[in-house]
């Protein structure tokens, strides 16, 4: 604990020296003195704050964010770095000028090491009007006046940058050789610029002399001289633009065009990654569900399959229901849903039921085709078809096919007409199938009213014999256990 104490104790007494030394303005000192304080303790929230203000203050903006950035990340909470980073954030105009600043800045740099000390003057003062506070480009203004001999320039910039920061090593070191070239070459340069004697004239008026210096030639040609100074100037001053300013700016704006449309591309990648792989997390989800949903349905087929396989079977020991009744509900079984056992049970209750039931199913149907009834006709032969296709070799297919064809469903009919005649050719009505297949078709030389009137016989004749082969099996069925279901069909 006492180890730790004298860090704490040491980390603010840093603290403490560099805040007297930035109220004097001593930036360069208080920088030295809040860093040694940070490093006997990091989290000193209060030396990191005041060493971004100091940053700010010389116009180092960025590193004065970074300090208060990391305040921030260690202390969220009530943080007045918090406040500095919002105030510089919400002032876009400022911080576009320090932008600008900074690249005229490196551009000054660029155009030194090139020779170009003239445009980088220009650009150095844009630099320092629209950033006061930019300590380096104060700095660089100085060294360019001091390469160029002009040590007047040169020590009233270094005075300004000396306001800034009072004990900047680079600063007074500038002023030192400032002071220096003054004393080397002041009395010589003072000799050198010393305006010489003009040559006088005397003359006298009555009682007095009057001097009056002699007519110079320079003089009456200073006019002209002046005019074609200004000329000249001008257009040194185009051709300066021309072929040195206007190439910096059009490739500044290149430059900064360049860099949104880098940051876009950037974003715009960006946001594709994104959605694809939200599209990806969805396209998964879905496919979960969809099979979770699939597993459930197929859970729940194999359920009801099962109850309705019981059902059936208690209905077919009991005797009290009929083999219509309960094939219509052997037919709402899915028997692929069954096991082995499931499977092996509904053959044999099918077995059983689906042959009487096909007959009655079948007769019932013929006789609702008679009477015109096409909707109960398919009802009823299509339970057939489904229970037995083959029934009677292949008569309940051709009854369906002419049952759709009644109704005017004229897809479905040629569907069964063409399963007649693809697997049932030897059935005694393959010739009126392929006639009537024709007929849909739209083979206009097949007889229809030939076949119409064979086909009504046809009808009448299989109704009779379904319904003498029905009464005559029936007979037979169970004793009492079938006599409701002759009853249902006789009705």
């Amino acid at each position: 604990m006492d180890y730790t104490k004298k860090i704490m104790y040491q980390s603010n007494s840093w603290y403490n020296d560099g805040l007297r030394k930035a109220q004097v303005r001593d930036m360069s000192g208080a920088i030295v003195s809040l860093q040694q304080s940070l490093q006997y303790n990091r989290e000193n929230i209060a030396a990191r704050n005041l060493l971004g203000l100091v940053y700010y203050g010389i116009g180092e903006v960025s590193e004065a964010l970074v300090e208060w950035i990391i305040s921030k990340n260690l202390c969220p909470r009530d943080n007045i770095a918090d406040y500095y980073i919002k105030k510089v954030q919400n002032s876009a105009n400022e911080l576009e000028s320090l932008n600008q600043a900074i690249k005229k800045f490196n551009q000054c740099l660029v155009y030194c090491q090139q020779n170009g000390e003239d445009l980088a003057i220009i650009q150095l003062k844009q630099v320092i009007a629209s950033h006061p506070t930019f300590l380096k480009a104060y700095q660089l203004l100085a060294l360019i006046y001091i390469q160029m001999n002009q040590n007047t320039k040169a020590r009233q910039i270094l005075i300004e940058a000396k306001k800034l920061d009072t004990t900047n090593e680079l600063t007074l070191t500038y002023l030192q050789e400032v002071t220096k070239q003054r004393g080397r070459y002041g009395k010589n340069a003072e000799r050198s610029f010393r305006k010489p004697k003009s040559a006088t004239v005397e003359y006298s008026l009555g009682n007095e002399t009057i001097i009056q210096p002699k007519r110079s030639k320079i003089r009456d040609m200073a006019q002209q001289l002046a005019f074609a100074n200004i000329l000249i100037g001008m257009v040194l001053g185009a051709a300066l633009i021309w072929f040195l300013v206007a190439p910096a700016v059009n490739q500044n704006r290149s430059e900064k065009l360049n860099n949104q449309m880098r940051a876009y591309s950037e974003q715009i990648n960006t946001l594709e990654a994104q959605v694809s792989a939200q599209t990806r997390t969805l396209d998964q989800y879905r496919a979960a569900g969809d099979e979770a949903q699939k597993a459930v349905d197929q859970a729940k087929a194999t359920s009801d399959s099962y109850e309705k396989l019981l059902q059936v079977s208690s209905q077919s020991h009991s005797g009290e229901y009929s083999y219509t009744d309960m094939a219509d509900a052997l037919l709402e079984i899915t028997r692929d849903s069954l096991g082995d056992s499931g499977k092996e049970m509904y053959d044999t209750l099918s077995d059983s039921i689906f042959p009487t039931a096909c007959r009655r199913r079948y007769a019932a149907g013929v006789d609702s085709l008679k009477s015109e009834d096409y909707d109960q006709a398919i009802e009823y032969l299509t339970k057939v078809v489904k229970m037995d296709e083959s029934y009677n070799d292949g008569q309940a297919i051709y009854r369906l096919a002419q049952a759709y064809q009644g109704k005017g469903d004229t897809e479905n009919a040629k569907t069964w007409y063409q399963k007649m005649v693809d697997t049932y050719n030897n059935s005694k009505y393959i010739e009126d199938a392929k006639k009537q297949l024709a007929i849909l078709n739209g083979d206009a030389s097949a007889d229809t009213s030939s076949d119409t009137s064979a086909d009504s016989s046809s009808v009448s004749e299989d109704s009779e014999n379904s319904d003498n082969s029905d009464n005559s099996q029936d007979g037979g069925d169970n004793g009492d256990s079938d006599n409701s279901d002759n009853t249902e069909d006789n009705e």
